[in-house]
Formats: C-alpha cells, structure tokens, sequence
C-alpha cells in the first residue's frame, strides 16, 4: 500500500513538471526544456516539431535527428507525436552528482538543410535517496576534563539528492550530557558535531551510547540513524592541532606517479606518548583513495596514480591527526589540477555527401563535423583549417561545428576525387593538431561532346578491295565517365550515283571500325566523301562530326582497249592500203587504243609483235602509226600480216594485240583483180561467200563508174551551153570555175576515193569497208550541195543524194 501511495505521490510530480518544466525561450536560439529524474522509458519532454517550427511528418522527410557527443542517448524523438521523449530512466545522482542545476546538452541535426538547434534539458531532481553516514557506528573519546561547550566531530553524512532533498538537519537520542549542531562550510556540506552540555564523571559514566538521526527536506521526509558510542578518558588536556587549517596546493596533471604534493602537520603540547601523532584520511573515496597516499607518520602526501585535469581538476581531502590518547584535530587539503595541453583535439564528421556533381553551385555544403579538445582555456580552443588550394572553404556554426562548402564550380574532368585533410590545431603551448580525411567524389554530367583527334581524315584504299574488309578505324574521346562516356559512330546520309553511302561503306556503332560492303572500282568513282558522327550517351546526348575523305588508288586491272582498227565482230580482220609507190615512212595507218586505268598504268607503249614481211613496217612507240620503212618493191607479197602489240606500264603490266591486214596495190582495180589471193584456199563454204563479195564490190564499182561517167557528161554538156550562152549574152560572166569539174577533178577524186577504201580478208566471212570519203581534195564539197546554183539547181542536187547514199 505504501508502495502505491509513493507511486502515486511520484506520478503526480511527474505531471507537476511535465506541465511546468517544457520551456521555450522566445528569440532565443536555445531550446530549453526540464523534466523530472526517474521517468518512464518513452515519457513525454517536450513538442519539438512544434518548437522547430514543423509539422510531425517533417521529421522523418527531412531527416530530422538528435546529435550528441560521448555519451549514451538520454532522449529519442517519437516521429509520430513529434515530441521528444526519454531513452531510458534518467538518474540524476548518476548524472551530475551534487551539481546543480543537472543540464544535459545536445543538438538537433535537420539533415536536408544541415542546419542545427541546441537543446538543453534540466534534470529535476526528486527525493529518491535517503541521507547515509559514512559508518553506522562511531566511538567518540572524551577527556573527563572537557569543558561544556566542547565540540567534538562526528562522521560524515552523504545525500545524493540536492537542494531541499539533500540533508537538512540532525537530531541526537534524549541525554542531558551531549547534544548535536550542524557546521556548514562555504560548498554547503553540514558537518554534525556532537556538543557537551554538562561536564562528564569517569566515575559516574564511562559509556554514553546514543543514536544520531540525519533528515533531508524532502516530501516524504528520508532520515537515516547511526550508533554513536561515547567513552570517557582520562585526562589528556592536549589535542594536536594543525598549523593550517585548510592547505592549498596545485599541481599540474603531468605530475609523475609517486611525486610528493604537500605535507600536513599537527602539533600536540602534551609529552610522552600523547604527543605521538598518527595521520590519516578521514571520508575518502575509493578513487580518490587510488590517486593519493598519506604517509601517517609524516602526514606526506603523494601520487599513486596519474592525474587527468579532464578527468577531475580538483580534489578535497579531509586529513586528521590523532595522538595516542585518542585526542585529535581535522585539517582539510585543497588540491587544484592545473591543465597541461596534453590531448589532440578530436573532428567528428557528423553528416556529409560522399559525392557530389560538378554542377552544384558555389556555396553547396558539403559536410558537418565538430571539433572538440578535452583540455580547458586556450588549450581547448580549436581552429580548423583546410588547403587554400582547394575549391572549398570552411565556415564555424554553432556549437564548435564546422561546414564544409564549395567556394567554386567543380570540373570532374579535371579533378575526379578530392581528399580534403582538415586539420584541427588548438592553442596550447606546444599546440597540438590532428588531421581528419574526407573523400569527396565528384559525380559526372555530360558537358563534354565526343571530340576527334582531327578534323578530318584522308584514306587510301587500292582499288578492287575485298569485300567486307576494314579500311579504317576512327575514335573520338569524351573525357566524361560511364555512359557520359560511351561513344557510338554512325555515318551520315548521302548518296553517290544515286545510291546511299550507306551501300558501299558501313561503321561499327561500338569500335569505328569502317568496313567496305563493296570492291571499289577506281574506273567507277575515286573518292568518297563521308561524314562519321560520334554520339555519347548521356541525357540529353552530345555528339561531333569529322569528315572522312576516301580516296580509291588504281590497280593495274584494265588491258589496253583497242578502239581502231576496231575489232570485228564476226571474227575477221581489216585490211588496209599501202601504194606500192610509197615511200619509206608512208603512213599505213595508226592503231588507237585507250586504257581506263590511270597514271602509269594507262600509258601505252606499241609495238610490232609479228610481221609477214619482217622490215618492211615499222609502229611508232607512243604513237602507234604504222608506217613503211622501207620502199615497196614488186616481189613484196600483195597481203601483208602484222601483229601489232599493245602494253601499258602497270605492274604487272596488261597487253592486247591487233592483227592488221594491208593490202599492197596502187588502185582498186589492182586490188579487186588480185583480191582472189587474198582469199585462204581452205573452207569451200568460205570461198563462195568471198565470191559474192567480189562480185557485189565489181557492181557497185561499176555503178560508182558509170554514175562518173553520167555526170562528165552533164557537166560538159552544161558547160559547153555556158560557152553559147557567154558567146551570145555573156551571161554568166559572174559564174566562178570552181563550181565546173573537168577530168582532172574526176582523177583526182577517183584517186581520194582509192586512198580512202579498206578490205578486209582472211576471213571465213570476209568484208568490203567503204569510209566516209575525205572530200577535202576534190572540187565539190558538201557545202555546194546545200546551195543552189543558177544552173545547176536539178542536176546537182541529185547528184548530191546519189553521192550521200553512196558514203552511207
């Protein structure tokens, strides 16, 4: 039942402060809450979404989360309620111990903004512990002599509580001989000391037991008893006594282990074995009593262990002296711990971005950390610092936090990774620095387009390449990373002799390899001129052109092409006229040949690869003219053969050859009446066909003769009706003689005509070839044909028919 009721006394100062102690300080940039010790894991401090200006949601979407340093997490934040709630039971005593107020300080990261709010929350102390003595039992020596009024110290009480829930005051069981008073010193400690009231009798009482009882001020009131047991001596009029009643000493903390601090010392006036005086520790601890020892002969004290100002910078120790009697005295030893700068200061990075995009914007925070140095004054104080050859600065926040930002647009091209050391050095004497690593990736964008080596390229290909076959390879770099980086090829559109580029060369979209999908033909195009695009593959994709010249080299693959003689199409052979009254170097006639390659490979060279008559031509090197080269003689055979040979300069180079038939005769008659020799004897089917050539070749002779003839006639008809008409009117004064033929223009033309003729034989289906007769020499041109003369407007134009259809 009393359980309960303290329950319920404890619940409702619970709600007492829960109501009470939420507090927010308007304007100011700390938020401030109080909560009661011992609460609930989960209980309710205070509505910080409410306080941080957010809605509940806020605090998971923004990463809304606590921030401490060195110690275990006291409060959480309940995300649901946005309030902030307790981790655990809190202890007080365990805490801050006697400090008061109890503060627990930490911050509030919102992790979006990084930005931080500091929160302090009071520790409430609650009656929960009772006032204990350091002994529940104590024997107290008193000389029979003491005077009334004597005091006489009693043992140390502790009450973890503070304020009105520590130790408040005392009260002694019933006796007439002693009563109890409380000493108070300057840090608030109450000291019991037992007081005499009426002046003792060995005699009458040796032994006073009594009981001390010791109250706190709480609500309820907590006390605690201790056996006080009261012997009466005989009489020892002198106690030793301190020279000091407080001793002051500092030390630093680097101070070696065994190193003397000071030496206390009492005096007793008495003699003998009362004045042998024994020192020791009067209400140590456990720690303290590790740290100094106490000579209790010489009242030295020393170290026996190290000291650590960040640990405890000042210890108070209580010594007594005591003769052998019984009779002693209290002196109290202050010992201040001076700070050495002896700890680096420490950086803790708190939240940060491993990565970040070269895009971002000058001033973009990078990462929070906080410096901190366990030492005090300028030892403590900590600046931090970076490379100045960085593209970052540092900017203090709160709370001896550092930002890191960029002071600087970020290039990852030229830069990929930063390691930014941040050395934090304090201000001691020697200072003392640490250096913390931050690696910062600079994430890539695509701001670089593929770009080639050069700007255009020429390629030489021989011609009559395989098919399918790599004729060249190009690449173009982009110097962003991983598909920013990745780089296609493709050709652009076009087209050759109606047909797309795309047909004769392809690309490999991944390597730039070109391929040929077709054996080029130099004779067919010599170049081609394309366009190859590099394309990456970022968001939105860049992308460069480079233009590709491919020039297509000749190949000795074409034989010379003989256009004259031109070659026949039923397998026979020309026949050309030499007069057996040339002279040596007469022009016979000239081989024309043409070869599609080109350069070297089509320059052609002739010669005469084979001759009936060895001697009797000779062909012109470059010019392939077939001339004598010497004069004809009357045993010279009627039909002569020649090989004529045909080579350009190609490697290897390419021949053709032309077998050329001429036929030795001043006239046509002498070759229609020797024309039978001409003939091969072999194949009587050959024969006759030969024969009605002959025969068709004598009737348009005949034809050609009399047409001759014909118009002699005319002529001299019409001239000498010319001569009467001049005789009788002279009428045709005017009339040039160019436009009269007499018998040496008949002869002179027969013989153009004769020069002009071509025969062929040799053949199994042998030909006559009539050429367009030059005109050039004779005294009728075409040109008379298309003009109308007064007196020969019927007759000659239709001589000009005739003479047509007989070229045709």
């Amino acid at each position: 039942m009393a359980a309960l009721q303290k329950r319920g006394r404890h619940s409702g100062v619970v709600v007492l402060f829960i109501l009470l102690g939420t507090l927010w300080e308007a304007g100011a940039r700390t938020i401030r809450y109080s909560v009661p010790e011992e609460l609930d894991k989960g209980s309710f401090v205070g509505n910080i979404a409410n306080d941080l200006g957010l809605e509940t949601r806020e605090l998971a979407e923004r990463g809304v989360r606590i921030v401490t340093r060195g110690r275990t997490q006291l409060f959480a934040l309940n995300p649901r309620s946005g309030s902030l709630v307790t981790a655990d039971r809190i202890d007080r005593e365990e805490l801050c111990a006697q400090t008061a107020p109890c503060l627990v300080s930490f911050n509030i990261l919102i992790e979006d903004k990084l930005n931080l709010y500091p929160v302090e929350v009071e520790i409430v102390d609650i009656n929960d512990n009772t006032p204990r003595f350091f002994r529940e039992e104590l024997e107290v020596k008193i000389l029979e002599n003491a005077v009334p009024s004597s005091r006489f110290p009693l043992m140390e009480v502790y009450d973890l509580d503070v304020g009105m829930n520590s130790l408040q005051g005392f009260k002694l069981s019933g006796n007439s001989h002693f009563s109890v008073d409380v000493r108070s010193e300057a840090n608030r400690r109450k000291y019991p000391e037992l007081v005499l009231e009426r002046a003792l009798d060995r005699e009458g009482e040796a032994i006073y037991h009594l009981v001390l009882t010791a109250m706190d001020g709480g609500d309820p009131i907590r006390s605690g008893t201790a056996q006080i047991l009261v012997i009466v001596l005989d009489a020892n009029d002198n106690a030793p006594v301190f020279t000091q009643l407080v001793y002051r000493v500092n030390v630093p903390e680097n101070l070696p282990v065994g190193t003397p601090v000071l030496s206390v010392n009492a005096t007793d006036q008495d003699e003998g074995v009362h004045a042998e005086i024994t020192y020791s520790f009067l209400r140590v601890t456990e720690k303290i009593s590790k740290i100094f020892c106490l000579n209790v002969s010489t009242g030295e004290i020393s170290t026996s262990a190290n000291l650590d100002y960040e640990d405890s910078s000042f210890y108070e120790l209580d010594v007594e002296a005591r003769d052998r009697p019984g009779l002693l005295d209290r002196a109290k030893v202050l010992i201040t711990i001076l700070d050495v700068n002896d700890n680096v200061p420490e950086v803790v990075v708190t939240s940060g971005s491993r990565s970040v995009a070269e895009s971002t914007p000058p001033g973009t925070v990078i990462a929070l950390f906080q410096v901190y140095d366990r030492d005090s004054g300028l030892n403590g104080l900590v600046t931090c610092s970076i490379s100045r050859s960085l593209p970052f600065e540092l900017e203090k926040s709160v709370d001896n936090y550092y930002q890191l930002l960029t002071n600087t647009v970020l290039d990852r091209e030229q830069v990929s990774l930063y390691n930014i050391t941040v050395t934090a050095t304090d201000k001691g004497i020697p200072p003392l620095s640490t250096e913390t690593l931050i690696y910062l990736n600079v994430e890539d964008i695509n701001d670089n387009p593929p770009a080639f080596p050069q700007s255009s390229y020429s390629v030489y290909i021989p011609e009559n390449n395989p098919r399918g076959a790599s004729i060249f390879s190009v690449t173009a770099h982009d110097p962003d990373s991983r598909e920013n980086a990745l780089v296609t090829y493709s050709l652009s559109e076009d087209t050759l002799q109606g047909a797309s580029l795309s047909s004769y060369v392809s690309i490999n979209s991944d390597t730039g390899i070109l391929y040929a999908l077709h054996s080029f033909d130099y004779e067919q195009f010599r170049d081609l001129q394309l366009r190859v695009t590099a394309h990456d593959s970022g968001d939105p994709p860049l992308s460069s052109n480079v233009s590709l010249s491919i020039f297509i080299l000749d190949q000795n693959d074409n034989t010379p092409e003989i256009l004259y003689p031109a070659p026949p199409t039923d397998g026979s052979t020309g026949v050309e006229l030499a007069p057996r009254s040339a002279e040596p170097g007469y022009l016979v006639t000239k081989v024309v040949a043409v070869d599609r390659d080109s350069g070297q490979n089509a320059w052609l060279s002739y010669r005469l690869l084979k001759a009936s008559e060895p001697g009797l031509f000779a062909v012109g090197l470059h010019t392939g003219e077939v001339r004598t080269a010497r004069a004809l003689l009357d045993r010279d055979a009627l039909k002569q053969s020649l090989v004529v040979a045909v080579q350009d300069h190609g490697q290897p180079p390419l021949s053709a050859t032309v077998t050329l038939t001429v036929a030795v005769a001043d006239s046509i008659p002498d070759v229609l009446a020797d024309l039978g020799s001409l003939e091969p004897p072999a194949d009587p089917d050959a024969s006759g066909l030969t024969l009605y050539l002959v025969v068709a070749v004598a009737a348009v002779s005949c034809v050609f003769l009399a047409f001759v003839i014909v118009l002699l006639a005319l002529r001299l008809r019409r001239w000498h009706a010319s001569r009467l008409l001049q005789a009788s009117g002279g009428g045709l004064v005017g009339v040039p003689a160019s436009r009269f033929v007499g018998v040496d223009g008949v002869r002179a033309f027969l013989q153009t005509y004769s020069h002009e003729v071509s025969l062929t034989a040799d053949s199994r289906k042998s030909h006559v070839i009539f050429p367009q007769p030059n005109y050039a020499d004779t005294l009728i041109s075409q040109e008379s044909c298309g003009k109308s003369e007064p007196l020969l407007i019927q007759e000659d134009s239709g001589f000009c028919k005739e003479e047509d259809s007989l070229v045709q």
